[in-house]
């Protein structure tokens, strides 16, 4: 019966996320309809209402590539705060509360303000400094301290804090016009996404996904206990250490590329939860699904709800973000 039960609403998901995708690519300033898509998609010429050559730029090379990253990035950030909410028993556990983003945003910042322009482009720049930022979390939970899932957090707070304070601190006497650029892409974005963004994004988030799934035994048994975990013949501190290396690379190759968006790998795993269940398993992919789902709308409602402008796609996880956690504390209260 709940085997039925997942298998319906995985395929409900999976529906909706096509479904999605297809409507998506209607939206935008060159308005399209659903037989106009189809055929762009399936490159059959036929009499378009304007140029056929235009709209297949339109189409091919800045509203499907955008899509497919929004696709990735949801699934890749869903499927971190899933692996490390499993992996350390901390329902608030996020791929950034380790500093990745400050990390990255610090990158960014040196590569946009300090360094000659041309030399580093800004996603090196961002990769750099999130895995700068998880070397930094490392060294301070060195030794026994990886034995305590608290600390690591504690300690992947306290380098975003020192690293953000570094990159408010360069800003401050940064050019006007590069400060504006550099903040409105820590705040996330996918308008300039393209194939590249794809290419790259996709084969990670993939391996990371079939990384947790092949240690989805392993991850099971860390529900319980990390005494539980050894009894069952279970090395906690490496898959610990192996699942954070794996998140912490797939999470900066994000925020390389699209900058910072919040939230996604704290709620959503909650969602899938309570819909598909607990086991790894039916987390991983259930997240990765309903990730890439809500990351679609997300990027959807950024470039309709104002005309002409565009909405950093971190403003609106984040008010998404904490209006969920506001009725998830009301609930747990009443």
């Amino acid at each position: 019966m709940l085997r039925r039960h997942y298998g319906r609403m995985m395929a409900g998901a999976v529906f909706l996320l096509l479904v999605s995708m297809l409507l998506s690519l209607t939206f935008g300033s060159v308005k399209l309809s659903i037989s106009e898509v189809f055929y762009l998609l399936s490159n059959q010429g036929f009499n378009l209402p304007i140029n056929a050559e235009l709209l297949n730029t339109i189409v091919w090379q800045i509203r499907l590539p955008r899509i497919l990253t929004a696709v990735v990035v949801g699934a890749g950030l869903a499927i971190c705060g899933a692996i490390l909410q499993n992996a350390s028993r901390n329902p608030l556990a996020d791929p950034y509360l380790f500093g990745l983003m400050a990390g990255a945003g610090l990158g960014a910042t040196l590569v946009s303000v300090v360094l000659p322009p041309q030399m580093v482009s800004m996603a090196l720049g961002a990769f750099a400094g999130a895995l700068f930022a998880v070397a930094l979390v490392f060294a301070v939970c060195a030794g026994q301290r990886w034995r305590k899932v608290e600390i690591t957090l504690l300690a992947g707070v306290a380098v975003s804090f020192m690293l953000s304070a570094i990159s408010s601190f360069i800003l401050y006497f940064a050019e006007p016009f590069a400060a504006n650029r550099i903040m409105f892409w820590l705040m996330g974005s996918l308008s300039r996404t393209d194939w590249h963004s794809v290419a790259l994004l996709a084969p990670v988030t993939l391996i990371v996904l079939l990384l947790a799934l092949a240690l989805r035994r392993q991850l099971d048994a860390l529900l319980f206990s990390d005494e539980s975990a050894r009894t069952l013949g279970v090395n906690t501190l490496r898959l610990r250490l192996t699942l954070l290396l794996a998140t912490a690379l797939l999470t900066a190759c994000i925020v390389s590329q699209c900058g910072g968006i919040a939230f996604v790998g704290l709620m959503v795993p909650h969602i899938v939860r309570h819909f598909f269940g607990v086991t790894s398993v039916r987390l991983l992919l259930g997240s990765a699904v309903v990730g890439a789902l809500f990351m679609i709308w997300v990027d959807n409602l950024a470039r309709l709800i104002l005309p002409q402008q565009e909405i950093p796609l971190g403003v609106i996880t984040s008010l998404a973000g904490s209006v969920f956690f506001l009725l998830i504390m009301r609930r747990q209260r009443l």
